[in-house]
């Protein structure tokens, strides 16, 4: 990206102080966290007493097979979701999960969902609303209540304002596509430029992309997440796993 396109998408809040990445420090700790649902034939155990630490030097993946999960672990360390005991601690800026749309009030408009995650976060709302609205390419329907989205709109909503807000540790649910060629490669840009100071948590089934934006990841099986120092360690034991 060139200085006229870091100068168009510099996010409109900074961040006092942010991530100290000259020593190893805590960002984010589990301490004994568990979480279940319940059904009337069973109950299902994502997290059994989950006790890590998420290091501020290190990017992390997390891996498991499909029904683990890592949706869940990933709300739980954004917040959107409590556990049923432990507790979470932040001592960062965290995102919510970019491709939940979750904090999202539908009745409002997407300029008015603007305002309010900006004033949560403490930001410019201002501020923030032109960056989502030049951002997301949503034209009239900026000013239209959400519920009247399409998928991929209210997608290009969600990634607006999470671009939008100077968040020390982003969370990602997988990585999808959002809208055609053009826009997907501007959200890879303006991505590119968030990482430069922050780091990243996200799930996906994808080895390569774990390898391309992760230091370290951990797997999640049997609500246990076992977390390795490197990414291929992980890699090697998910696919050991599931031979």
């Amino acid at each position: 990206m060139d200085e006229a396109g870091r100068a168009r998408y510099k996010a409109p809040f900074v961040a006092s102080g942010g991530i100290d990445r000259s020593r190893n420090s805590t960002m984010i700790q589990l301490n004994k966290v568990f979480k279940f649902f319940k059904t009337e034939r069973h109950m299902k155990v994502v997290l059994d007493h989950v006790s890590t630490v998420f290091d501020s030097s290190y990017s992390y993946g997390i891996l498991g097979v499909n029904g683990a999960g890592k949706s869940t672990t990933l709300k739980i360390i954004a917040g959107t979701m409590l556990p049923n005991s432990g507790r979470v601690i932040r001592t960062v800026r965290v995102s919510w999960p970019l491709g939940f749309a979750g904090g999202v009030h539908p009745k409002l408009t997407g300029r008015e969902n603007s305002h309010f995650v900006a004033r949560i976060y403490g930001a410019d709302p201002l501020k923030t609303a032109a960056f989502v609205e030049d951002f997301a390419e949503l034209g009239d329907y900026f000013d239209a209540p959400v519920n009247t989205y399409s998928t991929g709109m209210a997608a290009k909503l969600n990634f607006g304002m999470s671009m939008a807000i100077d968040f020390d540790v982003f969370l990602i649910d997988e990585i999808t596509g959002v809208g055609d060629s053009r826009f997907q490669k501007r959200c890879a840009e303006v991505f590119a430029e968030r990482r430069r100071n922050t780091r990243v948590i996200f799930v996906s089934h994808s080895m390569n992309t774990v390898a391309r934006f992760c230091d370290r990841a951990g797997v999640l099986v049997d609500g246990q997440l076992l977390m390795f120092d490197t990414v291929g360690k992980a890699a090697e034991f998910y696919n050991r796993m599931n031979r």
